[in-house]
C-alpha cells in the first residue's frame, strides 16, 4: 500500500508541476509558479524513486553471471 501511495503522489506532483508551468508561462513573469514548479518537480522525482525503489525484488539473489 505505501509503494502505491508513492506513486499516486508521484503522478499528482508531477501534474500540479506541469499545471504550474503553464501558468507561469502565460502569466506576466510571475516567479512564483516558477518556484513552486521546481519545488514540486523535485517531490515528484523522489516519490517516483522511491515508488521504483520499492518495486525491486529484494528476494531474490542476484548473481553477477546472469
Amino acid at each position: 500500500m505505501k509503494g502505491m501511495l508513492n506513486g499516486l503522489l508521484a503522478v499528482v506532483s508531477l501534474i500540479i508541476s506541469a499545471g504550474t508551468f503553464y501558468l507561469y508561462t502565460t502569466s506576466s513573469d510571475n516567479k512564483l509558479y516558477l518556484v513552486v514548479c521546481i519545488l514540486f518537480l523535485v517531490v515528484g522525482l523522489a516519490l517516483g524513486g522511491l515508488f521504483l525503489s520499492g518495486r525491486v525484488n529484494k528476494t531474490e539473489d542476484i548473481h553477477i553471471t546472469e
